[in-house]
């Protein structure tokens, strides 16, 4: 927003003007869990029907949403990714429109569009204040249904009451005067359009035109599944996409209905138009799988009577098939067994450590005092848990008042003296791997949803710990991109086609190398790791580079620096090089702040592949089941106009663990991205490996 903002004449609506989130009484969050409360938008969102309303899902919500009348279909996606805050991604299908009037590039296929929402809490309800959020709708891009608004939600018995004022989309009837244009002439008239290519935040366009008011309540009847919505809107659905829509009345009602995860809903809008909507919802901090694993191994009832000479074939095989920690050296030193190995199937961190530590203590001398677990990852020693035996048995058997089995153990880097006395234990020879891969693209001019699904093929020769040779085939075997109507798209820009050329790429053969490549990695000073590659990095670049990163053991920040020198390859065939090359790195910082719970932010700063140079944020937020749902946008000294439509790199992607999927314990996990536009500018080089991801143990975010 451009100036200072006046503050509303309603007093609620004050708080517009302050960022921090008003936390009160938590004995009203109960009713949240009826259907009433989670209902969401024809758009998506939390609200009645047309309007936002100022509630929210609860912490982790995900409802998937399909809704359809006569002029639109609407595809959304609303996530609470924090209790304060909710946000809706949405693909809107205009019926009444054509993509483009070339048939030749999208044929009889309808107009389709993107739009993002995001909602704030201000105020939560108390027992006299009513719930307060702020919201803006379609804020970038071109804008559909572009609007902003302040909205007001109390309940008082089976009802839940709302109140709200809409600027833009929501308040085009204007029948209230702007309150903001009698401070300022500016506020009184909404600019049309949208500016440059798109993609950009219209700040100068919000709260100004036409305002208006807007409401309605719902009912819970005694069915609990079945909910009644009731709704007044402020808009006139004159300057619809779809054209001036008909409208016979500002009155919208329907009803909804809850099947388990499921909501089905019936409206009637505008006095003439039916509609109705399908949502299906989750909650990603509390969805799990239920898990066929073995029961942890009981404690010894006297650890005075274990035998001095530990059997260590059971010890081993103990390890692996009940702690899933593959061992690679035990041994004894005074009153210590130090382990060394790697965890390999238990995600939780808790839980993989005591399984590891029950099975030791359970073949353990008393005289044994301490557990020195050092943790390989990378075939690098990353982590060491110094675990006090007991400590532990008085935690683990229940025998304080407050059993912690977490404080009785400490979490540190590996003694590197100690390491010394270690053998090598270098992993040689071959190896090689299966991976699924899954590529998608939605609102093509050829067709909404664009698939391309396959397996990677990997392989390699380990040399050592630190050297190896790797190679990645591409195999495709089920896809539509085979249906696109062109190549490189035809409009100019002066950055060099870096990214552009994607659709050569991913359509030239069924088989392709996507990468073949040498790879070193070392921890080179205590927390400091550093790798260097050289090879077919990418499927469109390949080169030499290394990177730098340093990771102190459970630190909330890490930082290091990759410099890169590459040249694009060939989509002719895999072996060629075009003469286009570059030099490309960043200093990379990694930060999870402590004022936003379970999140953590990545900043890239340096030069992108077409030369320009600028910063990638990257916003990651995890919730309780370790789904992670991410955001990043690169802005660069490359222009709007030079970057052409969408104006900025951006993208979001869910990163989900395997665990999720799987009756037995495991590790890993998969990504799912969805990348609105796909140019140019802000484009960085896809590195085969990345320090951050090989030391994730040392500070776990994404496991």
């Amino acid at each position: 927003m451009q100036g200072n903002i006046p503050v509303f004449k309603l007093s609620a609506l004050a708080l517009l003007c302050f960022p921090a989130v008003v936390v009160a009484d938590d004995s009203n969050d109960s009713w949240q869990q009826s259907p009433s409360a989670l209902t969401q938008s024809v758009r998506g969102g939390v609200g009645l029907w047309q309007t936002p309303t100022a509630r929210m899902a609860a912490d982790g919500n995900v409802s998937l949403n399909y809704t359809d009348n006569d002029e639109y279909r609407f595809w959304s996606v609303s996530i609470q990714l924090f209790p304060w805050m909710e946000a809706t991604a949405r693909y809107t299908d205009v019926r009444t429109r054509l993509y483009s009037d070339f048939a030749s590039f999208s044929g009889d296929q309808t107009l389709k569009d993107k739009g993002l929402d995001v909602k704030f809490r201000l105020l939560q309800e108390s027992t006299y204040l009513p719930e307060v959020a702020i919201g803006f709708n379609d804020f970038g891009g071109t804008g559909f249904f572009e609007s902003e608004f302040v909205a007001l939600s109390k309940k008082a018995g089976d009802f839940d009451f709302h109140l709200g004022m809409g600027w833009g989309y929501l308040g085009a009837g204007g029948n209230i005067s702007n309150p903001f244009c009698e401070l300022r002439d500016s506020f009184c008239k909404r600019p049309r359009g949208f500016s440059g290519q798109g993609g950009k935040i219209d700040y100068n366009r919000f709260y100004k035109g036409p305002a208006s008011l807007f409401g309605g309540v719902v009912y819970q009847t005694p069915w609990q599944p079945l909910s009644l919505k009731l709704e007044y809107e402020g808009n006139n659905y004159s300057t619809d996409r779809a054209g001036e829509l008909p409208q016979d009345s500002r009155w919208n009602f329907g009803a909804t209905y809850q099947i388990n995860d499921f909501t089905l809903d019936l409206n009637y809008q505008r006095g003439n138009t039916f509609g109705f909507g399908v949502h299906y919802a989750l909650n990603m901090n509390s969805a799990e799988q239920i898990k066929i694993k073995p029961a942890k191994l009981p404690l010894p009832e006297n650890r005075a009577d274990v035998p001095n000479n530990i059997n260590f074939n059971t010890l081993t095989y103990n390890l692996y098939y009940n702690a899933g920690f593959l061992p690679r050296n035990i041994s004894l030193k005074d009153e210590e067994i130090i382990v060394h190995g790697q965890s390999f199937a238990y995600r939780d961190d808790l839980e993989a450590t005591e399984r590891v530590a029950r099975v030791v203590v359970a073949q353990l001398p008393a005289h044994i005092k301490t557990i020195r677990l050092v943790e390989y990852d990378k075939n690098i020693p990353q982590l060491e848990k110094l675990i006090d035996v007991d400590a532990f048995v008085a935690a683990a058997g229940f025998n304080v008042l407050q059993p912690d089995i977490r404080s009785s153990y400490v979490r540190q880097a590996p003694d590197r003296a100690a390491l010394q006395d270690v053998p090598a234990n270098d992993t040689k020879g071959f190896y090689n791997g299966i991976e699924t891969f899954w590529v998608q693209s939605f609102g093509n001019p050829e067709r909404f949803f664009m698939y391309q699904g396959g397996l990677f093929l990997g392989g390699g020769y380990l040399f050592n710990n630190q050297f190896s040779i790797n190679a990645t085939a591409k195999l495709t075997l089920l896809e539509n991109f085979d249906e696109f109507n062109f190549k490189v798209d035809a409009i100019d820009s002066t950055l060099p086609r870096v990214r552009t050329y994607v659709r050569e790429y991913v359509t030239r053969s069924k088989f392709s190398i996507d990468n073949v490549y040498g790879h070193w990695k070392k921890e080179i000073a205590p927390s400091l790791f550093a790798q260097a590659y050289a090879g077919y990095l990418e499927t469109m670049f390949g080169g030499v580079g290394t990177e730098l990163l340093y990771r102190p053991v459970d630190s909330t920040l890490a930082f290091g620096i990759d410099l890169n020198y590459v040249k694009q390859r060939s989509y002719e065939n895999d072996l060629g090089f075009f003469d286009y090359n570059v030099l490309t790195g960043h200093v990379n910082i990694y930060w999870q702040p402590s004022f936003l719970d379970d999140t953590r932010l990545t900043f890239n700063i340096g030069q992108f592949l077409a030369k320009d140079k600028g910063v990638n944020v990257d916003f990651a937020k995890r919730f309780d089941s370790g789904m992670i749902i991410g955001a990043y946008a690169a802005i660069t000294d490359a222009s709007a106009e030079e970057y052409g439509e969408g104006s900025f790199t951006k993208g979001f992607y869910l990163s989900i663990p395997f665990d999720l999927f799987s009756i037995r314990p495991s590790k890993g996990r998969g990504r799912i991205p969805w990348i609105p536009i796909g140019r140019d500018g802000g484009q960085p080089l896809n590195r085969p490996v990345k320090l951050i991801d090989v030391t994730e143990i040392r500070s776990s975010f994404f496991d």
